[in-house]
């Protein structure tokens, strides 16, 4: 344990920020894509490949716009009055950094195991709410450590109900469908082996987080709350009385409480939860428990900063994807792996190239769909079952998401914590979840 301590505290010093983390990877998938993908045209390869980047660039805008959304708005319903309450009332019982990275990282995992996004946003509002907690009562408190537990539910939510290439394989007509047909979620989330997987991880991550917690060292934190009381102004005439009408919120939080019921009941099964259902519904929540729409936005204005990471460093990941996805280099990293596994030893490789590719695409829908076939075609050949090397894909992506930041930005923007402070703490969890992940794949 002592030796892990004196591991994080290295990567401290040696970690760069995300958006240089980002501008790294981007030159790196360049001179990989130059060196190992071939060069087809009379243009020069390295121009080539700049065209691939642009066109990647601005290929995620839509997700991009629902990832931010999500942010905002759950960052909003944690500022409502009901919510901040509940929040603050969990956070006052519980008094040392262990028990604070023990429920941090149950309650995360749980939430991202049903819903990847809604686990994100508690996991980084709950870390925040303690750190208040703590600072006001004036106890000592491993911040950087908190943050690392509201993270790990990334650690779980391939393998759960929002997993990308489970939910799509489950699909009628999805684009692998005449090869290896409807894959129902019995087979993949629901399997054996992903409950298996899940529990451990369950019983094991929060446990880790407990440990290190009793061993480390905390200071004394001074971490404000971001909640303020609605100010009415003294005068409001004309029309701009309908921003500070409660009856106008309500009924409009009621146009969007039923229209999500009638979505949510129209599709008759739970495909319904999707990142757009996601964000009508906090969207609705929002609305509904705030006092009037000018306290809607006023909260909106301060969530808003928390969303700049991903506005600025998506288009780069889009980029890198662009170079990947058009150059081959996706296939180049995937055929090696696959070339030299066999029956047994190829859920192990998709692991491990699944994590690879991470790195460069932290996007496990786009992840899927172009790793989805070669891994697939592979598992036919040497007899696995697709449903495991599915599966193995989607541990492969959340694996690495421990020390690919990306998807940490939400949590940094709430939190206020740099990226630095905590994947010394999530690189633990790397290491547990890798020893979870491989041992049990080559069990089942």
């Amino acid at each position: 344990m002592n030796l892990i301590i004196k591991f994080t505290g290295f990567l401290k010093k040696i970690l760069p920020s995300p958006f240089s983390i980002a501008v790294l990877l981007t030159w790196l998938t360049f001179l990989l894509a130059l060196w190992l993908t071939p060069d087809k045209s009379d243009t020069p390869h390295f121009l080539v490949l700049t065209q691939y980047w642009s066109k990647g660039f601005w290929e995620l805008l839509t997700f991009s716009m629902q990832m931010m959304l999500i942010l905002v708005l759950g960052y909003v319903l944690a500022l409502t009055k009901p919510v901040n309450a509940l929040i603050n009332k969990l956070s006052s019982n519980i008094e040392t950094t262990a028990s604070a990275a023990f429920w941090v990282t149950l309650l995360t995992l749980v939430f991202s195991f049903l819903n990847w996004g809604l686990g994100l946003i508690f996991g980084a509002v709950f870390a925040r709410k303690l750190a208040e907690s703590f600072s006001a009562r004036k106890l000592k408190f491993n911040y950087p450590l908190i943050g690392a537990a509201g993270y790990s539910g990334l650690m779980v939510w391939h393998g759960g109900f929002s997993g990308s290439a489970p939910l799509k394989v489950a699909e009628q007509g999805h684009f692998l469908a005449d090869k290896i047909g409807v894959i129902p979620l019995s087979e993949t989330i629901l399997s054996p082996m992903n409950i298996t997987i899940s529990v451990v991880l369950l019983v094991l991550l929060p446990a880790v987080m407990f440990l290190i917690a009793q061993k480390s060292k905390g200071t004394l934190v001074s971490v404000q709350s971001k909640a303020e009381e609605d100010t009415h102004p003294v005068e409001v005439s004309g029309a701009e009385k309908m921003d500070y009408s409660r009856w106008f919120s309500v009924l409009l939080g009621i146009t969007f409480l039923v229209t999500a019921v009638y979505l949510a009941i129209n599709t008759g099964d739970l495909s319904f939860i999707n990142l757009n259902f996601i964000n009508f519904s906090l969207f609705t929540l929002g609305i509904l428990l705030t006092p009037n729409i000018h306290t809607f936005t006023t909260y909106v204005s301060k969530s808003i900063g928390a969303a700049s990471g991903i506005l600025i460093q998506f288009p780069l990941y889009a980029g890198i994807m662009g170079i990947m996805k058009y150059s081959g280099l996706f296939l180049v990293f995937t055929d090696w792996f696959v070339n030299i596994s066999n029956a047994t030893t190829l859920p192990l490789f998709t692991l491990i190239s699944a994590g690879v590719v991470n790195f460069f695409v932290p996007s496990g829908g786009g992840q899927w769909a172009v790793q989805g076939p070669v891994i697939v075609e592979a598992a036919r050949q040497l007899g696995t079952p697709v449903s495991k090397i599915i599966m193995a894909l989607a541990y492969g992506d959340e694996w690495t998401n421990m020390l690919q930041p990306f998807w940490a930005l939400p949590l940094l923007g709430i939190t206020g914590l740099k990226a630095k402070e905590i994947v010394p703490y999530t690189f633990v969890l790397f290491l547990a979840g890798g020893l979870v992940f491989t041992l049990l794949l080559m069990v089942f």
